[in-house]
């Protein structure tokens, strides 16, 4: 079976300096799969080389069975691939419920369909807040709000990056157990992390990444 994400040589630059080596990941239907490693190592890059926002100089991204590495992010977006960037991109003026409308995207075949209802059920703090602005609830609500507006998109895989980061511990529980609904559902889910107990907690497979280059590649109990 063809995975629903995967990479293939990936090379990608910041101006001179040559972040990513030929790097080589991949992610099935239904797979929960962290890149691991330590601040600097190239996680951020990777998820943002796989969406468009850093244009990769080298290799192939393939989803759902289509080259998508020449894409600007919209279009990459628009065929289903989400993204959580780590720092919270919320509309902070707008209400908890406006920001979701905003993450609207039709329903696509073979993709679960989230709607508000089933958003709030997985995540139960924002459907107490949501006539509130997004500037006035609390941090760990809004790295909720980020991912669920994302969720809105019906993609049918999600890039998280660091969503255990800057967390109360009773909230990256709750943020796990999110994940393992989205597994449920048969969603993708790829995310960086530098917190062992949370990946160890939600993902099947990890990759290790040093410095740009893939280190390792195996399952959490490998």
């Amino acid at each position: 079976m063809l995975p629903m994400l995967s990479a293939k040589k990936l090379n990608a630059y910041y101006g001179q300096a040559h972040i990513l080596s030929d790097l080589d990941l991949e992610a099935a239907a239904g797979e929960v799969v962290v890149l691991l490693g330590r601040n600097g190592a190239g996680k951020s890059t990777t998820l943002k080389a796989l969406i468009g926002l850093v244009p990769p100089s080298g290799g192939e991204v393939v989803f759902r069975g289509e080259r998508i590495e020449g894409l600007q992010p919209f279009q990459i977006a628009q065929r289903g691939l989400g993204y959580v960037p780590e720092d919270r991109r919320i509309f902070t003026e707008l209400t908890v419920l406006e920001n979701l409308e905003v993450g609207r995207q039709p329903a696509r075949r073979g993709v679960p369909n989230w709607t508000v209802a089933r958003l709030f059920k997985l995540f139960p703090n924002l459907a107490e807040t949501g006539g509130r602005p997004a500037a006035q609830i609390s941090g760990g609500e809004q790295q909720m709000l980020t991912i669920a507006s994302t969720l809105m998109g019906n993609p049918a895989c999600i890039l998280l990056d660091e969503p255990s980061e800057g967390l109360a511990p009773v909230i990256v529980d709750q943020m796990a157990a999110a994940v393992r609904e989205m597994k449920a559902e048969g969603l993708s889910v790829l995310l960086s992390e530098q917190n062992l107990r949370f990946a160890t907690d939600v993902a099947d497979r990890a990759y290790i990444i040093e410095k740009g280059r893939i280190r390792f590649n195996g399952t959490m109990s490998d």
